[in-house]
């Protein structure tokens, strides 16, 4: 008896790549109208040859430091902390006599981290300038920040005492140490961890809050661990705690853009218009692209673009475009396709470049 043939196996990649093939060769017939022809300026005849392929990109032009992540975190994580610490400073009282108001010296490091929480959070919608994300960010931001900032405060002591007195097991330790400065670090590497969790909370992503979670462990235990160093050189105890938690903020904010840099799988970047320079890292199943500022992608003053002008979505292992308005590759408007490593896409007066870590 002969033996059955085993069954024909499709996987969703498979189906990928002949739609792929499908829409590459209707559009090597088709032979669309260039731009120009588009708008009333003459027609445009082509050759089999003339299908439309995407236009590679060239060098990656740098853009405007302004835009890059680790940059505008770090900046709102420096202002953050400094704006929670100036609250509380003129009721924080050194030493144990504190009087009837001195209890409220216990709120600095809550104020501290919150404010760097809110700093964090809204920084990226006021680089896009996304005035209501960052709004509805913000108050988010905020309302996790002050819990999250006492929680972790009781925590991070308990921790810090904790190694302190572990490390002066081995004798008695001061401030001018190298083991009270890592005590310090270790215990506050989790105030960095809420940080990257009203990050991540804030913008709807939980790869977002992953990598925000591992820069602000990072950037918030080197801030602690310059903290001591710090206050050894200045004779003031205020403007030591203003240093000190500035420092914080600022390797907070910036590790977590870093991080997130550093591990980012598909991104856009833009390559001209209003936002040069700024990169949009694509987390979501689907991203949407627009002129409304629901839109994960946000593109202002251009009246030509749509509300929701074109979508990202997620298939399987690629990434595909869904136009909703013209959104040209190359001269020529195109339809639903498997973006590919370095395409480039213009929208409006946008150039965006697409990228990933690992092209298929």
């Amino acid at each position: 008896m002969s033996e059955q043939p085993e069954p024909l196996r499709i996987t969703n990649a498979d189906l990928a790549r002949l739609e792929e093939a499908a829409n590459d060769t209707r559009n090597a017939v088709e032979q669309p109208a260039d731009r120009a022809g588009a708008e009333g300026s003459g027609k445009r005849y082509g050759n089999i040859r003339d299908a439309a392929v995407p236009e590679q990109a060239g060098p990656i032009p740098r853009g405007s430091i302004l835009l890059k992540s680790w940059f505008y975190l770090g900046l709102a994580g420096f202002v953050g902390a400094l704006v929670g610490w100036a609250l509380i400073e003129p009721v924080y009282v050194d030493g144990p006599e504190k009087g009837s108001w001195g209890w409220l010296g216990s709120l600095m490091i809550p104020s501290v981290v919150a404010f760097c929480c809110l700093g964090c959070a809204i920084a990226e919608s006021v680089v896009e300038r996304s005035w209501r994300r960052a709004l509805i960010r913000g108050s988010l931001a905020f309302a996790l920040g002050i819990p999250l900032g006492f929680v972790f405060s009781f925590v991070a002591s308990i921790l810090y005492n904790l190694l302190l007195g572990i490390a002066s097991m081995g004798g008695e330790i001061s401030p001018e140490m190298p083991s009270w400065w890592a005590s310090r670090s270790l215990a506050w590497a989790l105030f960095g961890v809420s940080a990257g969790l009203v990050y991540g909370v804030a913008g709807l992503s939980a790869r977002k809050l992953l990598y925000g979670v591992l820069g602000g462990m990072l950037g918030a235990g080197i801030g602690g661990i310059l903290f001591d160093p710090i206050a050894n050189q200045l004779d003031s105890g205020d403007l030591s705690r203003a240093v000190g938690f500035a420092v914080f903020g600022l390797c907070t904010g910036m590790a977590m853009g870093l991080v997130e840099s550093a591990l980012k799988e598909r991104w856009l970047y833009v390559s001209s218009g209003p936002l040069a320079g700024k990169q949009f890292i694509l987390y979501k199943p689907v991203s949407t692209i627009g002129r409304s500022q629901v839109c994960d992608i946000y593109l202002f003053k251009d009246p030509s673009i749509q509300d929701v002008h074109a979508s990202l979505e997620r298939r399987g292992p690629g990434l595909w475009l869904i136009p909703r308005g013209p959104v040209y590759m190359g001269t020529s408007p195109t339809r639903p396709r498997l973006l590919r490593h370095r395409d480039q896409l213009q929208i409006g007066r946008y150039t965006f470049l697409y990228q990933e870590r690992h092209p298929r």
